[in-house]
């Protein structure tokens, strides 16, 4: 290991934190390009149940993926809580619908533990491991590598969208 990779290991990170039921959940903060309340969306003929739709974001035309259908935890409702999360992976950008954000939380090295393996609504290869802060848990998934997953399959809505 070089001193490069020695000296961000030992970094602290940021994550921004968001519930999906009673789950906290947390992201990288850098994917995070903006926050905007849920506003409706415009269906696409057989996209998978989890895809909400796309919408116009100043031109850009974004998928919408629910979280809470995605990861089978319950009938989405939508309120003034619901927002979406505009992120940006790897030069695209997706929209993911959460159920309310907490905040953003800086944690550090010895604040992150491995994911057990479990029955989980989603492989355990999606998330970076669970961090601690006091009593509060988040579970940190890697959303680069869940939104570009091909069980997602935004490659291909997008490349439809780009059509």
């Amino acid at each position: 290991m070089d001193d490069t990779t020695a000296a961000s290991d030992n970094a602290s990170r940021e994550f921004l934190a968001f519930k999906l039921g009673a789950e906290e959940y947390g992201i990288d903060i850098l994917k995070v390009q903006e926050i905007r309340g849920y506003e409706a969306v415009t269906r696409i003929a057989n996209a998978p149940e989890f895809i909400k739709g796309v919408i116009n974001l100043r031109g850009i035309i974004i998928p919408v993926v629910d979280m809470r259908i995605k990861f089978k935890l319950g009938t989405a409702s939508y309120d003034q809580f619901t927002v979406v999360i505009i992120l940006n992976i790897g030069g695209r950008v997706v929209g993911m619908v959460v159920d309310s954000v907490s905040d953003v939380t800086t944690l550090n090295r010895e604040q992150i533990r491995a994911a057990p393996e479990m029955g989980s609504a989603f492989s355990t290869e999606y998330i970076i491991g669970l961090g601690t802060i006091d009593e509060r848990m988040l579970i940190l998934v890697d959303i680069d590598r869940l939104m570009s997953s091909p069980e997602m399959g935004l490659s291909e809505t997008l490349a439809q969208q780009s059509a």
